[in-house]
């Protein structure tokens, strides 16, 4: 897209000096005029000198000085091109506005519904949220009345101050308002959601009424949905009919009649109440407009000479109406009463209780030779059975009996669960004995809650929870001992485990059969070489024989554990001697590789081959 120096559409202009400040582009194109300019008499210059070059290196060396030259001229105009380039990428991207077609141009407060509105009669898709300046800038879209095109633009929000506080992006809608033929809508929210009261957009329409002027206008009270126009106060409701005897004014200067219907309207985008009624009353304005403007252009008389209008003059006073054949009129009447008498499925829809209601019978459309046949129970097949040949014709009562048969087990349990043991059938000393064992009981209940809501519950009590040093192994010796059970055992082990006792070593087991509880005699005066030589290491105990058999293995005995061990090392010999990884080892190795037995042998040694 070239940059434009020159604009011809006024609108155009006024838009870019809004955008991008005219002096800022001026002076950057100024100075690429400049540029323009001295590179051309550079190249002038550096012609007349190739006339005087007396060889080809010569004239290749005053080329590269020109242009070694004119890169610099470049160079220095460097940040004004990249500015030109910012503004030329954004002017890529704005709407293409046609200043002289038929426009209709949508204003008023932020969040008031205006783009909601051109989302419904355009094609077009501006984005929608509750929040106040959604839209930034100006939004062109198309829609068709009379089949005729019209363009449709939705303007950002404008607030009521004063001009000279107002931002880019108000201005925008200032400028559109300014330049463009159009017809003005000017919306008005009447709910007061978007967070502007109707006294407030009221003083914003007495500010920019004389950007009105000229033009078709009409009040839109939109968001009806949720304050009706009639349910506003005495003073809203004023405000509202100022708004519109400026508007009646606007149309009493075009020359119009002041019609009410024409200059207020109310709609809502919600619930399409009334948007193509105000879309199709500004087509009609403006339409209307443009046919006066150019009936009292001068231009007129030669378009009137060129057309003529025939009015066919009636021969006589006989009546001829259209002649329709019997069968045509036949056929029409038959159409009309099976519209008449046929429901559609839509209909039997509404009539009983809508959609997620009603459920449409698939079966009433099916060719069967009896219409009966229609709602007969379709078989339900489970694993190669009609379900129904299994059903028990007195289900209903076998139910009923096994229900009073378990109300009866009901009863009975629920008279055994009532008992409850007193203690006038006991003797004073049973009586003594229940009430220990009661009283025993809830002590346990008690001493049961508390460990479990502490950290006592867990098998394995940490140092830091056995502050008061309870668990200790003096303690299991006398519990043990009170059981009649030998604590010594208990002790030696629970002692051989401790954490605590640090650098102690690791006691010398002496066999297998000592640990399995088997009794054992050690001769007190045994030396310490017989010792040694019963016990291989001091680091570990006796390992386990091969054939020793331990539970969960499978076998009977050792013998046959024995066997089995040299069974399978047997069916391994073969695998390992034909170096393979294992059973699923397939692999069929290349006896003669191709790089050692193929091609020409050169000269040298062949005893590798």
């Amino acid at each position: 897209m070239p940059f434009p120096v020159s604009v011809n559409s006024t609108c155009a202009r006024d838009l870019l000096h809004v955008l991008y400040n005219k002096d800022h582009y001026k002076l950057a194109l100024g100075q690429v005029n400049t540029a323009r300019n001295i590179v051309g008499k550079i190249a002038k210059d550096y012609v007349r000198l190739l006339k005087y070059g007396d060889s080809l290196y010569r004239c290749k060396s005053l080329k590269v000085a020109a242009l070694g030259r004119m890169c610099t001229v470049i160079k220095r105009i460097s940040p004004s091109l990249a500015y030109l380039e910012q503004i030329r990428q954004h002017m890529a991207r704005l709407p293409s506005i046609d200043p002289n077609t038929r426009t209709i141009l949508i204003c008023g407060y932020p969040n008031v519904g205006k783009s909601s509105f051109m989302n419904k009669i355009t094609r077009a898709d501006v984005d929608v949220q509750p929040y106040a300046f959604t839209t930034k800038s100006l939004f062109v879209g198309h829609t068709d009345y009379k089949y005729l095109r019209y363009q449709v633009i939705d303007t950002p929000g404008i607030l009521d101050r004063p001009f000279e506080d107002r931002n880019i992006i108000e201005m925008c809608s200032i400028t559109a308002l300014a330049h463009l033929k159009a017809a003005v809508l000017f919306f008005l929210d009447v709910s007061g959601s978007c967070g502007y009261s109707i006294e407030q957009q009221a003083a914003l329409f007495h500010s920019i009424k004389s950007l009105f002027m000229n033009k078709p206008l009409i009040v839109v009270c939109n968001k009806i949905d949720l304050q009706p126009l009639e349910g506003l106060s005495e003073e809203d409701m004023k405000f509202v009919m100022e708004m519109k005897t400026e508007a009646i004014k606007t149309v009493l200067a075009q020359g119009g009649d002041s019609n009410d219907d024409e200059v207020l309207l109310t709609m809502s985008t919600m619930t399409d109440e009334g948007v193509i009624a105000v879309k199709n009353a500004a087509c009609e304005r403006l339409l209307n407009q443009r046919v006066e403007i150019k009936m009292k252009s001068k231009k007129i008389n030669d378009c009137l000479n060129r057309f003529h209008v025939a009015i066919p003059k009636p021969r006589d006073t006989k009546e001829r109406p259209p002649c329709i054949p019997p069968a045509v009129l036949e056929a029409r009447a038959k159409v009309n009463e099976e519209k008449g008498k046929r429901k559609l499925e839509k209909d039997l829809e509404e009539e009983n209780g809508g959609a997620g209601v009603y459920s449409a019978n698939l079966r009433k459309h099916y060719i069967l030779a009896d219409e009966e046949w229609k709602e007969d129970i379709m078989p339900e097949i489970l694993d190669g059975h009609n379900v129904y040949d299994f059903v028990d014709p007195d289900i209903l009562l076998r139910l009923e009996e096994l229900e009073r048969e378990e109300g009866l087990h009901l009863e009975a349990n629920a008279d055994e669960e009532d008992f409850e043991m007193d203690g006038k059938e006991l003797t004073e000393e049973e009586q003594q004995l229940l009430a220990e064992i009661r009283r025993k009981k809830n002590l346990l209940i008690q001493e049961h809650r508390m460990k479990k809501s502490t950290a006592e519950s867990r098998p394995i009590v940490p140092r830091k929870f056995d502050k008061d040093k309870k668990y200790t192994s003096k303690r299991m010796g006398r519990e043990l001992s009170a059981l009649g059970i030998d604590p010594s055992k208990a002790i030696d082990r629970a002692r051989s485990r401790s954490v605590t006792r640090r650098g102690r070593k690791r006691e010398r087991s002496l066999g297998r059969e000592g640990e399995e509880g088997e009794a054992m005699d050690i001769d007190d005066e045994l030396s310490n070489k017989k010792l040694r030589t019963s016990s291989r290491s001091r680091s570990r105990s006796k390992s386990r024989p091969p054939g020793e058999v331990t539970p969960g293995e499978g076998f009977k005995d050792s013998a046959q554990k024995l066997k089995a061990i040299k069974i399978a090392k047997k069916s391994v010999k073969v695998r390992n001697k034909a170096a393979r990884k294992g059973e699923a080892d397939r692999v069929i190795p290349n006896l003669k590789p191709k790089h050692l037995f193929s091609g020409k042998r050169s000269i040298g040694k062949t005893t590798r081959r």
